[in-house]
């Protein structure tokens, strides 16, 4: 009950302080500079606060998303198509929001241009990968490469001056630190498996744990495994792009449409090319419907509005450090939901990666505090003179 009523009170007074309502009132009670600093601080704790919530649903909702779309590629449903019935639905449900709310804002020429940039490197190409890597390997599995992702994101924002990082400050120390617990975690989520936590309860889930993959099983998920490589570096690049877009043009529902649109169009494209075979968009049964309108909706619909919104206001790294927790809630529903098997090696790996995306978000966290006492430093000297 005290945490929803403290931040209701942050959000009241971020509000005000924002609409230059308290501004006169702060300046004269809190002449203070170390009252001014909590007070920032303060506001700045409520502007974290609500990515950070954002994208531990979005991530829930990701890893709802994998687990059907693994159960729907057992079923024999070609993974090319649900790529494009996925976006079509996501453009359908998104066009509307977008004119309703958005409409008064222009597309530029430049924006269409990364809109389709990011939508083949973003979505078709790395979707159509993982989807493919999914096939060969596992969903457990297959997620643990997306932890990945903030590593790829961190090494490519840099070079582009997105991300900066002062190796001198505890801040930046902490976002070198963080990424390589992260890197540390997820290896040790693929290379080591470990002993099993939890005995099965079942003949079946016994026989399953007990059987050894052939050598065929194995080149397998050897394959799958540098699909599923490739497909996280080039989804490492959508957060970079769109870090570029929401600068220019900060609308979320719009850009969420348009990426929609151009994915569903190429994946179409590429389904004709490669699957010559009308029998590939044929869908065979209600689990298989319902799968890919979730997809949409929320999938590729409001996840991806959430994720640029997140981009926008917290940036890029910020937003990918999150992906991880896919990983975590997979195993967590295969083993509540699937009835998988938990093992020692998904416990250990799954503890590196949240303790890394924690340290990783401390430091990002700590140099924006840094920039807010800098910012009222500032602000005092200039009223000063």
């Amino acid at each position: 009950m005290f945490v929803p009523l403290f931040w209701e009170t942050v959000e009241f007074l971020y509000i005000l302080e924002k609409t230059a309502v308290i501004t006169p009132f702060f300046k004269n009670f809190t002449n203070n500079k170390v009252q001014q600093i909590n007070f920032m601080m303060l506001t700045h704790c409520h502007e974290l606060f609500k990515p950070v919530s954002i994208m531990i649903l979005v991530n829930l909702a990701l890893a709802f998303v994998n687990l059907l779309m693994k159960k729907v590629l057992n079923e024999g449903t070609d993974y090319m198509s649900i790529i494009t019935y996925r976006q079509a639905i996501s453009f359908i449900f998104m066009a509307p929001i977008a004119f309703i709310y958005e409409r008064k804002h222009k597309v530029e020429v430049r924006i269409i241009f990364l809109l389709f940039l990011s939508a083949l490197l973003g979505v078709t190409v790395p979707q159509n990968l993982f989807l493919l890597g999914l096939e060969y390997t596992s969903a457990t599995f297959s997620c643990a490469f997306l932890n990945m992702v903030p590593v790829f994101t961190f090494i490519m924002a840099v070079p582009f001056g997105i991300e900066k990082v002062n190796v001198q400050s505890k801040g930046g120390k902490a976002k070198v630190m963080g990424t390589f617990v992260c890197i540390g975690g997820a290896l040790l989520l693929v290379l080591y498996k470990g002993m099993p936590l939890i005995k099965p309860q079942s003949q079946y889930i016994a026989d399953k744990v007990t059987s050894v993959p052939s050598t065929a099983k194995l080149e397998t998920w050897i394959i799958g495994s540098i699909i599923l490589t490739v497909s996280c570096l080039l989804w490492s690049s959508w957060f970079i792009i769109q870090a570029k877009i929401s600068k220019k043009y900060p609308c979320q529902y719009s850009c969420t449409a348009i990426l929609s649109l151009f994915a569903a169009i190429q994946s179409a494209i590429l389904t004709l090319i490669i699957k010559r075979n009308n029998a590939s968009w044929i869908l065979k049964g209600k689990l298989e419907i319902i799968s890919i309108i979730y997809a949409g909706l929320v999938g590729s619909g409001l996840c991806y509005v959430a994720m640029s919104w997140c981009v926008k206001q917290s940036g890029p790294v910020f937003t990918a450090a999150f992906t991880p927790l896919i990983q975590i809630f997979v195993a967590i529903l295969d083993f509540s939901v699937l009835k998988e098997e938990i093992y020692l090696g998904s416990v250990a790996g799954s503890a590196l990666v949240i303790a890394g995306m924690y340290i990783l978000l401390w430091g990002k966290s700590k140099e924006q505090g840094q920039d807010v006492q800098k910012d009222t430093q500032t602000n005092q000297d200039v009223e000063r003179q």
